[in-house]
């Protein structure tokens, strides 16, 4: 897999991405343990193929960046948790589509952690985004789905705001490698989670079923997508990489629909064009902004 075209790398990364939340549904686990596993797992993958690829993992480096690499270790914990906590509230289009939100938080946060301006261009984008992030979630519909969804659909802002602190925090990185600074992260994530699953008592029994798709959640949707995703933005242009990204919540959409036969209503339809349209015309015109 490793010797796979760039492109191809980063495309299957991103369908696998976008599968995720089948996978979750069916772990009988607490959203925190799941979080765990996925970590140390995740970590210990992308590890086994620095060794496998003869690299080293650079220490000065991580001591450099430490303050960085927890905060981004944290909010990827976090993230992570109320991502699959917004799985088992509502449905897996809806839970992703918010997600989403993630770039519009980083757009409305930049001025102030990056210093960063905001055009009237990205202004634009950001409440295009937000109007479709409403759509989705239903404010503007008299028959609401219920009290589940609404929660689902706050636990899935809470996870994009979550993801908006760790791309900001990677912002902040010198002179350190993509994989070096992921398997720090995943590996702080699973560290800081532990004593609160810990805390928690949550019982780690579950169906061989269960088992196995959090197996394939650890190894094949954070080890092996990551390792193919890092290694692939060697090659690519970042923006091709952003445009790619967005096969990531297409492909939840579809196998929501397609596979679990989750409902999306005519305006959702029309707020996952607003999210996902707004986002992607900001990033073929991010050079003229």
């Amino acid at each position: 897999m490793i010797f796979m075209n760039a492109t191809l790398k980063n495309i299957t990364a991103m369908l696998v991405f976008g599968s995720i939340g089948l996978f979750v549904r069916n772990i009988e686990l607490a959203s925190s343990q799941i979080a765990l596993v996925r970590g140390f797992v995740g970590a210990f993958i992308l590890f086994i193929a620095m060794v496998c690829l003869h690299k080293k993992i650079n220490r000065n480096a991580l001591i450099k960046n430490l303050r960085y690499l927890l905060i981004a270790g944290v909010a990827i914990g976090f993230n992570w948790i109320f991502l699959f906590q917004a799985y088992n509230y509502t449905t897996i289009a809806t839970a992703t589509l918010t997600y989403y939100l993630a770039p519009t938080f980083v757009v409305l946060l930049s001025p102030f952690i990056l210093k960063e301006s905001l055009s009237l261009f990205k202004i634009i984008c950001v409440i295009l985004s937000l109007l479709g992030m409403a759509l989705v979630a239903g404010i503007f519909n008299d028959n609401q789905s219920g009290v589940n969804d609404f929660i689902g659909v706050l636990y899935g802002i809470s996870a994009a705001l979550f993801y908006a602190i760790v791309v900001l925090a990677n912002k902040f990185f010198k002179d350190i490698s993509a994989i070096d600074s992921s398997i720090a992260q995943l590996l702080l994530a699973s560290i800081i989670l532990l004593p609160y699953v810990i805390y928690q008592g949550n019982s780690w029994s579950m169906s061989g079923f269960s088992l196995l798709s959090l197996t394939i959640l650890g190894i094949i949707h954070t080890g092996i997508a990551y390792l193919l995703y890092f290694s692939s933005l060697q090659e690519l242009p970042a923006q091709k990489v952003a445009i790619f990204s967005y096969l990531d919540p297409v492909t939840a959409i579809i196998l929501s629909t397609v596979l679990l036969a989750e409902p999306m209503s005519i305006s959702q339809w029309i707020g996952a064009v607003l999210i996902l349209g707004s986002l992607l015309v900001s990033e073929l015109f991010k050079k003229n902004n």
